[in-house]
């Protein structure tokens, strides 16, 4: 018995130094205030998007809940007021699905606020289908919606600089591709029903996000608003509430031990919006509040600027 108890405790302690150093990770230290400072948040209604808005409410932003879903986008407005004591947070409705949604969005914003001092494009989604535009559902959401959404307030961050954007990517663009015959005859970055190839395009949406960011950098050069994108760790968040039920049931016991919450999930997307020095770095990809290497591909001028004018085209930016 004492030897089992011995090794139960070694697992322990393993387990709380390995959570620790692996699974918790690095933490946003920026004592930054915001009073004064207005900050839009994407899919702010749960998981790592709550979090980061309340984490700004808090410092005194104005901040603006950017969600599709109004019933929970309000239950969550409630919860940032209460357990921020602010009033100064706003639900917007936002469908990153319909371009229409975004252009109304973008309009109304622009028309009701005088300022923009962060725009985070934290929403993010893992189904299949097609958007009300017909673009496939992840590329539509997690790319489309958020390219046209940046690009229809820049003039308004540029007003209010220093200012930034903060992209939430995922270590998933590390097995992306972007294929543009595919986005050429179906809109889509891949095509397949299986759960390989919903993965895949889904880590090609997320490519995206990160050759976006480098891409929107090098268009941002001697302008005061810089750009991040970033791998916020593996969540436990809500993004699979679509996968299939089996899978989500397996995959349980290993994200409660393994996967981060959403208050450690959301800390990188503070370091890159709050962090003191972080100009020279623009374009630049973090992980765990900490500038990371990335593959040729996530930063590959040419096609960086064939997405950036692909999605132009897509969005009826032209």
């Amino acid at each position: 018995m004492a030897v089992f108890l011995l090794l139960a405790g070694m697992v322990v302690v393993g387990y709380m130094i390995f959570h620790n150093i692996f699974v918790k990770g690095a933490v946003c230290k920026s004592n930054v205030k915001l009073y004064g400072k207005t900050v839009i948040v994407t899919g702010s209604n749960t998981g790592i998007g709550k979090m980061t808005a309340l984490d700004l409410a808090r410092r005194g932003a104005r901040v603006i809940l950017a969600c599709r879903n109004k019933q929970r986008a309000e239950a969550a407005l409630a919860d940032i007021k209460r357990e921020s004591g602010s009033n100064e947070v706003v639900f917007m409705h936002l469908d990153l699905g319909s371009l229409k949604s975004v252009r109304s969005f973008a309009e109304t914003f622009l028309k009701t606020e005088r300022r923009l001092d962060l725009l985070i494009n934290n929403a993010g989604i893992y189904m299949q289908g097609s958007t009300e535009d017909g673009l496939g559902m992840m590329f539509g959401v997690n790319h489309i919606g958020h390219f046209l959404l940046t690009n229809l307030l820049l003039d308004r961050l540029k007003e209010c600089g220093p200012s930034r954007v903060v992209n939430v990517a995922s270590l998933g663009h590390n097995f992306g591709k972007i294929d543009f015959n595919c986005l050429s005859t179906h809109k889509e970055l891949g095509v397949g029903e299986s759960a390989t190839d919903v993965f895949n395009i889904y880590c090609n949406s997320k490519l995206c996000n990160v050759v976006f960011t480098h891409e929107l950098a090098k268009r941002l050069k001697d302008t005061n608003v810089t750009c991040y994108s970033l791998h916020p760790g593996i969540i436990e968040t809500e993004l699979g509430r679509y996968a299939n039920s089996a899978f989500l049931m397996l995959l349980k016991p290993i994200s409660m031990l393994f996967f981060k919450n959403s208050v450690a999930g959301s800390q990188t997307t503070l370091h890159c919006a709050l962090q003191e020095g972080l100009e020279p770095l623009s374009g630049c990809y973090f992980s765990n509040c900490t500038v990371r290497n990335v593959y040729p591909k996530a930063r590959d001028d040419a096609v960086a600027k064939k997405l950036w004018e692909v999605s132009e085209s897509l969005c009826g930016l032209l």
